[in-house]
């Protein structure tokens, strides 16, 4: 986006409004997130005050001025790291992530992520979109979960993607092996999403008050006896380890989970030996990213792309059958 100051006169249905979701109504090239990060870098007025609360109320007939700022040195370096590439156009690309690949920089993880390798794909026209350290990031999946992300080439794309987030308007679809056998065959998982009170390093269901609302959508696809099964799970909202929480919440966590999912023997009890040591053995949550559909953010055509199922899931139900 081009560095500069963009201005806005607040209108009468407009009144009452937060700022950070004004900005993002406003200005078509900044997402919510872009803007309540530059309000809380001081970077937006309202009227002649410097505003940084993001909830800020804005009133009708004042004026909200966003100061833009050059796109900031990611200081990051660019990896050619292979990529599985389905889609790509000026504007975006999805791509689908293997196991075990961080979607951006973090503490322990400063180098070798997709952030490294979409700037050796990219090159500097990625450089600032989404932010400092997740340039073209525009949602995440787990480490250790595979599957489709899209990601934002410009800001204008970024802006338009996450809205289409944030309205709950992007079609996801996950496929998880749970242990157990849901019932009914399908149905909605609820339950608000916040920080376990036990574990701070968990997610857990919690009381209304607290956490952020979260639906999940399942069906099960095939069942392995009464011992786990395949099911596929549609995104309503997009909370952190939402498909993990919610499973586990309803007693069918995912295989896998090395955080919600513990094996005991009872679950491998009457599994041959090897596969009863292949199930025990395996890496990661059983959860793979096979759909993602939404509407392109400048030409408005509906874009669908599906994954099938990645080999180490699919050796993990062939161990479960008979």
């Amino acid at each position: 986006m081009t560095p500069g100051v963009l201005t806005h006169t607040v209108q009468d249905d407009e009144t009452g409004e937060r700022l950070d979701r004004l900005i993002a109504a406003a200005f078509a090239d900044l997402s919510r997130s872009r803007g309540k990060a530059l309000i809380e870098q001081g970077a937006v007025a309202v009227g002649a005050a410097t505003i940084t609360d993001p909830s800020y109320r804005v009133k009708q007939g004042v004026t909200v001025s966003v100061s833009v700022p050059d796109a900031a040195d990611t200081h990051l370096e660019a990896q050619a790291i292979p990529l599985d590439i389905r889609y790509e156009d000026a504007d975006l690309l999805v791509l689908d992530k293997p196991a075990g690949l961080v979607v951006h920089p973090a503490p322990g993880h400063h180098d070798g992520t997709l952030v490294n390798a979409l700037l050796a794909h990219c090159g500097d026209s990625l450089s600032g979109v989404g932010g400092v350290r997740r340039p073209g990031i525009v949602h995440r999946i787990d480490k250790d979960t595979s599957g489709l992300l899209v990601v934002a080439k410009n800001d204008a794309a970024h802006a338009g993607l996450a809205a289409q987030f944030a309205n709950h308007t992007i079609d996801r679809v996950y496929r998880a092996v749970v242990w157990g056998s849901p019932s009914p065959a399908a149905g909605v998982i609820e339950g608000n999403i916040g920080r376990s009170p036990r574990n701070r390093k968990k997610m857990a269901v919690v009381e209304e008050t607290r956490g952020k609302p979260a639906r999940t959508h399942y069906e099960v696809e095939q069942r392995f006896g009464l011992r786990a099964a395949l099911i596929a799970c549609r995104l309503e909202t997009g909370r952190t380890h939402q498909i993990r929480v919610h499973c586990t919440h309803v007693g069918h966590p995912l295989v896998g989970d090395p955080l919600y999912g513990r094996i005991s023997a009872a679950r491998l009890y009457g599994l041959g030996r090897g596969s009863a040591e292949f199930v025990r053995r395996f890496p990661r949550q059983a959860l793979h990213a096979s759909v993602i559909g939404f509407d392109h953010p400048k030409s408005g055509e509906r874009i669908r792309i599906e994954s099938k199922l990645p080999n180490d899931i699919i050796e993990l139900t062939e161990n479960f059958q008979p």
